[in-house]
């Protein structure tokens, strides 16, 4: 028996007046956090949603993400996050190809209508049921015709709900690859998978209670939704959330929180580092950081001697892949580093580099990566020619 909102549920329990996110000017409690997230089941279950059921989620990074996201399990339901980038056709693809059943989308910008391309999407997939626009302030209305929104959704849900119980084996989040062959492909990824994965990175950099994060990274993404998001909740750390990389207001929201771990990708690394201002001593503006987290692709190794130089902030870097939960191996903080490296193994997991034939290759030689441990997804949805490939 688990599920992955347990991360949620034991800091409401444990620490329910501490500030679980701060989105711009506002803040909310981890009580808070959880309260809403069980509005949102009580509304899925109202809806004739049951366990198993796919839910789709497109929101940038807001205190509605991880409402949304942890309320869906709540429910027994699955996590179908999609990129906020998506337009109509591959809205319809994705919902039409995970089966989501409803699909709660931000409204979005004139210069990326997340809500409009969503729902011309969701017309095209008569299984899809619902649809619900996730706007900035609750009461604001939809701008889009006949569409109710979240604030409506949640309105009279209550704030008490006995969360379903799931196998630790069981779908949690459905996580599209980026389609480099072919259409994209569902990555199923259990419980036990994210809970795991999680745990472990908190290890790779000691996260502890008394960490303020800064999360940049998208969470529909699964490097910010493990490292960061399900990570904060597991050790009931303050968590800041921005929308989209800007390297001033990252700069000064580290310096205004104090920020103490940010992860981001190598291009965040080397816009960071460029970033000059005469407004404020930006080489001094850093100090409350304890470690940076690099992900994503690899991070040139001048970038990150350069980092370190100037903002005297260790950074570690690693690798991984939605199939891996998606960390894989990872430099850690209390071993020596090799800076250019992905590090090593992370706890419980084997990697091998193999031939063609999958046998080891020598030292020195290359080979393709293959790795084994809790972190290997389930497989991928409805396609098992995929999967056992």
């Amino acid at each position: 028996m688990l599920n992955l909102s347990t991360l949620l549920e034991h800091s409401a329990r444990t620490y329910p007046a501490k500030t679980a996110y701060i989105f711009g000017d506002a803040s909310f409690t981890f009580a808070q956090i959880n309260g809403m997230a069980n509005a949102v089941a009580n509304g899925l279950q109202k809806l004739g949603l049951t366990r198993g059921d796919k839910v789709a989620l497109t929101c940038v990074n807001a205190p509605y993400f991880p409402i949304l996201y942890f309320g869906i399990l709540k429910a027994g339901c699955i996590v179908v996050p999609l990129s906020v980038l998506l337009k109509k056709e591959e809205v319809a693809y994705h919902l039409s190809n995970s089966d989501a059943r409803a699909y709660f989308c931000f409204v979005g910008t004139p210069e990326l209508p997340m809500a409009k391309e969503g729902i011309s999407g969701f017309s095209e997939v008569p299984s899809c049921e619902h649809f619900f626009v996730i706007m900035p302030q609750m009461t604001d209305a939809s701008p889009i015709e006949n569409t109710r929104t979240f604030g409506q959704f949640l309105s009279g849900q209550g704030h008490q709900f006995d969360t379903i119980l799931t196998n630790g084996d069981d779908t949690a989040v459905i996580i599209y690859t980026s389609g480099t062959t072919g259409k994209p492909k569902g990555a199923e990824l259990t419980h036990s998978n994210l809970l795991l994965n999680a745990y472990v990175s908190g290890n790779l950099f000691e996260a502890r209670h008394e960490d303020i994060f800064l999360t940049v990274l998208p969470m529909f993404h699964i490097f910010a939704m493990t490292v960061k998001m399900n990570l904060a909740l597991l050790k009931g750390i303050t968590n800041v959330l921005l929308p989209r990389f800007d390297a001033e207001a990252v700069i000064r929201s580290i310096q205004k929180h104090g920020v103490t771990v940010f992860a981001g990708v190598p291009t965040m690394y080397w816009g960071l580092l460029n970033y000059q201002s005469d407004a404020f001593d930006v080489d001094n503006a850093l100090t409350s950081l304890r470690v940076g987290v690099s992900g994503g692709a690899s991070l040139p190794v001048q970038v990150l001697m350069d980092f370190e130089t100037r903002f005297a902030v260790p950074v570690i870097e690693g690798y991984g892949m939605s199939e891996g939960s998606p960390v894989v191996t990872f430099n850690h903080l209390d071993k020596p580093r090799k800076a250019g490296s992905v590090g090593t193994p992370i706890w419980g997991v084997e990697v091998m580099l193999a031939d063609s034939e999958g046998n080891p290759v020598p030292d020195g030689e290359k080979g393709e990566l293959l790795y084994r441990g809790h972190n290997v997804m389930k497989g991928y949805y409805k396609n098992s020619e995929a999967t056992a490939e």
